[in-house]
């Protein structure tokens, strides 16, 4: 009499999509732990602004201009990224490298207007509770916008320059759900970081 686990994932193929491999599964659960890493950066702000006498502590709050900027960028690349993993869930080689492109132009433009958000926070992650919040939420969001941007380069990359297998088609629908993690958790950190501090002003 055999013993089945339940939840043993142990048999999944390496190839598949979404939870049918492995990858996938381990892309969720790595999801899991960072969204979590970003509702303790919350959490954390929102603390600190909940015992401020005010919000900054000083200065101005973040100019919205390049805030706005990327939001508008991250928003906008959706419609690529759920172009580029359907295409790779179909087989369709050529539409998945057309889309992986523009999706890679998407990542490029929010990391290029990321480096001119960090200047225009007007506060230094030395200067008091607010900027050390401030700039955690940042460089947390900003760890996973540079990670992904990498794995969507070299994925790029290697659609073009090795055979297309459907193991690589999986790697692309797996990196689109990733970036469409990375997007979704902006939206309330650019509410908490741009909007709470005119909101409670």
């Amino acid at each position: 009499m055999s013993t089945r686990i339940v939840g043993d994932l142990s048999k999944l193929p390496a190839e598949g999509y979404r939870t049918h491999s492995l990858w996938g599964w381990a892309t969720l659960g790595f999801m899991a732990i960072e969204g979590t890493g970003f509702a303790l950066g919350a959490a954390a702000y929102l603390f600190l602004m909940a015992g401020a006498p005010q919000w900054p502590l000083e200065g101005p709050p973040p100019d919205l201009l390049w805030g706005t900027a990327i939001t508008a960028v991250l928003l906008a690349s959706l419609v690529p990224n759920l172009l580029v993993s359907r295409a790779a869930r179909r087989g369709d080689v050529r539409r998945t490298q057309v889309w992986a492109v523009v999706l890679f132009l998407f990542n490029l433009a929010a990391v290029v207007i990321r480096a001119f958000e960090f200047p225009a926070l007007n506060t230094r992650w030395d200067q008091d509770g607010y900027g050390s919040v401030v700039w955690a939420i940042m460089l947390l969001h900003t760890t996973h916008l540079l990670t992904d941007f990498v794995g969507t380069c070299l994925l790029t990359v290697m659609l073009f320059t090795h055979p297309v297998s459907s193991e690589r088609l999986s790697d692309v629908d797996d990196d689109a759900v990733y970036w469409a993690f990375v997007v979704v958790a902006w939206i309330p950190l650019y509410l908490l970081v741009y909007w709470a501090p005119r909101w409670v002003a």
